[in-house]
């Protein structure tokens, strides 16, 4: 993400946030695409680890829609294959089995089980969860503090959940953040932590793949 971009005042990048779906509308497939692929070179995971979350996402979600019905709405995250179950089910016994169908799907290491007992979520709670989710990352990006697309985030019924693979500074700084926006009610951490050294190795390599692909000077 350059400096620029960065630096963007909160109301810009909201307006920003909110034009990304109209604007993929217009350019068609083949600039989704390209977008989808400049994420993923930005994202600390291995471009196959970002393969595989997306495939396991796809493949709970559907076993949960098959098995479950509209008895569970649960929302499906894979991070680094740790996967988070979100939304509501019905009682203690569907939530449980909930994360035994996950937890069967291939390549998932780790389940974060936060479902909630509850009926469905509200399409004015829903439409507040994403307004909150906007929010939470253009403060990230505002206060220039980490690079934004380390963490992800997802809320849920006013809770913010934040995933990555982040320095101990880069998950307290996320948290604050997260923290004191309007409309949090609260904060869970699913990071994965690593340190210092580990975090400039992987942020080096993508700048490293890029000068091995280039083509030589004349």
């Amino acid at each position: 993400m350059t400096k620029k971009l960065q630096m963007l005042p909160l109301a810009a990048t909201l307006l920003l946030a909110a034009l990304i779906p109209l604007l993929s509308g217009c350019f068609g497939v083949a600039a989704v695409g390209v977008g989808a692929g400049a994420l993923m070179a930005a994202d600390r995971r291995p471009a196959e680890t970002y393969v595989t979350d997306e495939g396991i996402e796809l493949r709970a979600g559907n076993r949960i829609k098959e098995r479950f019905g509209d008895r569970a709405h649960v929302t499906v995250t894979s991070y680094n294959r740790s996967v988070l179950l979100t939304g509501g089910v019905p009682d203690a016994a569907t939530r449980s089995a909930v994360e035994q169908l996950v937890s069967g799907v291939p390549n998932v290491r780790a389940i974060s089980n936060e479902l909630q007992i509850a009926g469905e979520a509200t399409y004015t709670s829903q439409g507040n969860d994403a307004y909150i989710t906007t929010k939470v990352k253009a403060r990230f990006i505002d206060s220039n503090k980490f690079a934004a697309n380390h963490v992800k985030v997802l809320t849920n019924a006013g809770v913010v959940y934040l995933m990555g693979i982040v320095t101990k500074s880069e998950a307290d700084a996320a948290v604050e953040i997260a923290r004191t926006t309007a409309g949090v009610m609260k904060v869970v951490r699913v990071f994965e932590i690593i340190n210092d050294e580990k975090a400039r190795q992987i942020d080096s390599q993508p700048a490293e793949a890029a000068k091995a692909s280039a083509p030589p000077r004349q």
